[in-house]
């Protein structure tokens, strides 16, 4: 089996814990580390959060690292009222038996895609993009020798979901996306258009929840509280699964579709921060950046769910 080395870069958060879950649970990812950074809640509470996870996975020779306290330029903005206090819903949260790895998330990616041939090494980046915006300015040799960076954020037809026309993750530090996209990474960019299609009915719960084990029990009971948040606060019957797609894409690329385009952030206006401004009219053969515009839900909930049974 060809498997790919990969960094995931998160901020559990319901559904980057999902996510987490799945690349656990996938023979294919040879995870090199997991870093963290603010965003959904505080940068101690998505470090501990991911070291729980790799501990329930049972995953301990995968290190953790913590990032960046807060965006580049701005005040830190949580979105806690979607991920609950602790950022895992209702889960009882707990200390973790291992430490987090010594040195920052930023290093981390660094050392570990210099070390490597260009292109080696994923990242797939689950949260604000500040850990890779940081790696960028320190070396930035780093964009041209990261293997596929894919990204979960931003926003076209579908509208905003923290403001009317802006995504959290990218709303959330703005700047950082701005300096990736413009970095000349290769970017694949799973947005709301597409994260949207991906509902957590009651079927698909249903169909974790008859799974064995503490893990599939976990992505349970993450699913249904992010269904009750969903129907309280947004008014949807159904909860989208936002950052698991990264991973998923990584798996089976062929359960998406993606069109070439260019990206850029709107970072100067209060009123449309964190826009995402999607360019299709660009020549596909030199385009950096792919907007994901489709997704067989069925199929990643089902690879979710073979994935999760690997798991203990």
């Amino acid at each position: 089996m060809q498997r790919q080395s990969l960094i995931i870069d998160c901020d559990p958060g319901v559904d980057d814990a999902v996510g987490l879950l799945l690349a656990f649970g996938s023979p294919e990812l040879d995870l090199l580390a997991v870093t963290t950074v603010a965003g959904n809640v505080s940068i101690e509470r998505t470090t501990r959060n991911a070291r729980i996870l790799r501990q329930l996975a049972g995953r301990t020779e995968v290190p953790v690292f913590a990032g960046a306290q807060r965006p580049l330029r701005r005040p830190p903005g949580e979105a806690a009222e979607f991920h609950g206090t602790e950022g895992l819903g209702v889960l009882e949260t707990f200390e973790p038996d291992l430490p987090v790895a010594e040195g920052t998330a930023a290093q981390a990616i660094i050392e570990a895609v210099m070390a490597r041939p260009e292109g080696a090494v994923a990242l797939a980046v689950m949260g604000p993009m500040t850990n890779l915006a940081l790696a960028l300015r320190a070396e930035p040799r780093l964009a041209g020798r990261l293997g596929p960076v894919v990204v979960m954020g931003g926003a076209r037809s579908e509208g905003g979901n923290i403001t009317a026309s802006a995504e959290f993750n990218i709303w959330a530090d703005p700047d950082a996306a701005a300096e990736v996209f413009a970095s000349g990474c290769r970017v694949t960019v799973l947005g709301l258009d597409v994260t949207h299609q991906v509902r957590a009915t009651q079927a698909r719960i249903a169909t974790i929840e008859a799974l064995a084990g503490i893990c599939a029990r976990t992505a349970g009971s993450l699913l249904r509280f992010s269904q009750d948040v969903e129907r309280r606060i947004v008014g949807w019957e159904w909860a989208p699964l936002h950052d698991p797609c990264t991973v998923a894409w990584l798996l089976k690329p062929e359960l998406f579709r993606a069109v070439p385009c260019r990206i850029e952030v709107e970072t100067e206006s209060d009123l449309t921060r964190g826009h995402t401004a999607v360019e299709f009219r660009v020549d596909a053969a030199s385009a950096r950046h792919h907007w994901v515009v489709e997704a067989d839900a069925d199929a990643v909930f089902a690879l979710i769910a073979e994935r999760l049974e690997r798991l203990p």
